[in-house]
């Protein structure tokens, strides 16, 4: 194993009920903005809890953060703070809005542009430089609850760009799987894929000695496989929803892919087809990896035997295993409600390879993968297989 150090400092408060604790969880005496989305959290019920649960805060509340959080918006919650001198965030939400709010902790005191964040790729490591914040979980997906990255679009630019550093711990997540029972179905999907594919990136790379690494990443697969396609028609069960959102959470915490390597291009350029076309994040996960995995074979194809042997219980030749086991992931998918081609989401897609490898090649990312031989050229055939 490589060697690595485990940091996480985020307090995972879960189970029913739990959003009660704000009270003693959130610092005494803070003054709070209280961030969120669309509004959903009005209808279900969440936003009485922790109002009630707040009861002698003082809060101020900023709504309307968008799926793919956007930058203009964003810097619109950071004036706020700034004028109202606020001292702690609460996010109330899903990924987005928890993403959103790592943005916002950032930006506050950021000596400079803070478009710069994103665009220069800028890590927070010194806590007395970011705005200390919590999060309610609303939308198991990310795993940005007890992870320190974020993704944000630049609306102005049609870009989705990342930011991160161990400043940007949330201080504790109330992780309540009850509250899934009023999701829209897509939204539940999306979550299961989501959470996949983001042990696929840690884990579709090549053989190590990481043996233990390995079976918790399968173990993460083996349970999303089964209480997917279920907790998508029963999110009401209990057992279902506590064990897709704890899948979720331990997709992306760090633990996974600590001492192993990991590879995230499915995540750049799916990333860029979220940003041009709108496309729902999960969504792109599942047009664009199969095709990568077909794209990186020779590369891949140790690991994806283990994968189709250990998850599938396939059986053949190390290259017949390893094509069955791509395919059998494409089911997945299907199961999940994913379309799994770029053409039955978009009619305006036939320049978006080209396009990608521009952007790319203006930003300097030629090589990407976990050995770092995901040229532009394989780049283009990803995206152009992916039509």
């Amino acid at each position: 194993m490589f060697n690595f150090e485990l940091y996480n400092p985020t307090n995972l408060v879960f189970g029913k009920g739990q959003i009660e604790k704000l009270s003693v969880l959130v610092p005494f005496g803070s003054k709070i903005l209280l961030a969120y989305g669309g509004g959903s959290i009005f209808k279900n019920g969440i936003y009485d809890q922790v109002k009630t649960a707040l009861s002698g805060f003082e809060i101020v509340e900023f709504g309307g953060i968008e799926p793919n959080p956007h930058f203009e918006t964003l810097m619109k919650a950071v004036a706020v703070i700034k004028e109202q001198n606020i001292n702690f965030i609460l996010a109330v939400g899903g990924g987005s809005v928890i993403d959103g709010v790592k943005f916002i902790s950032a930006a506050v005191h950021y000596d400079g542009n803070a478009i710069d964040i994103l665009q220069k790729r800028i890590l927070f490591k010194d806590v007395t430089k970011v705005i200390p914040f919590g999060t309610v979980l609303t939308l198991p997906a990310t795993g940005s609850e007890m992870n320190s990255g974020a993704v944000v679009t630049i609306a102005a630019t049609q870009e989705k760009l990342t930011l991160g550093g161990s400043a940007l711990f949330p201080k504790f997540s109330i992780c309540d799987p009850s509250v899934i029972a009023s999701l829209p179905k897509r939204q539940l999907q999306n979550g299961v894929v989501d959470a996949y594919t983001h042990v696929l990136e840690q884990y579709l790379t090549y053989r190590h000695d990481g043996y233990l690494q390995d079976r918790i990443a399968e173990s993460i697969l083996q349970t999303l496989i089964q209480v997917g396609p279920n907790v998508v028609e029963n999110p009401t069960d209990y057992a279902l929803a506590s064990n897709f959102m704890w899948s979720c959470t331990m997709a992306l915490n760090g633990l996974i892919q600590k001492g192993v390597p990991s590879d995230w291009a499915t995540h750049m350029i799916g990333h860029e087809l979220t940003a041009l076309y709108g496309i729902d994040h999960a969504r792109t996960l599942a047009i664009i990896g199969p095709n990568l995995y077909r794209v990186m074979f020779e590369t891949k194809k140790g690991k994806l035997a283990q994968y189709g042997k250990r998850i599938f219980n396939l059986t053949g030749s190390e290259d017949e295993i390893a094509l069955e086991a791509i395919n059998k992931t494409v089911e997945f998918f299907h199961v999940m409600g994913m379309q799994t081609k770029l053409s039955e989401c978009t009619e305006d897609f036939e320049k978006t390879a080209d396009f990608i490898v521009n952007r790319f090649e203006e930003r300097n990312w030629i090589a990407m993968g976990e050995k770092q031989n995901i040229t532009l050229e394989k780049v283009k055939s990803i995206v152009e297989m992916s039509y």
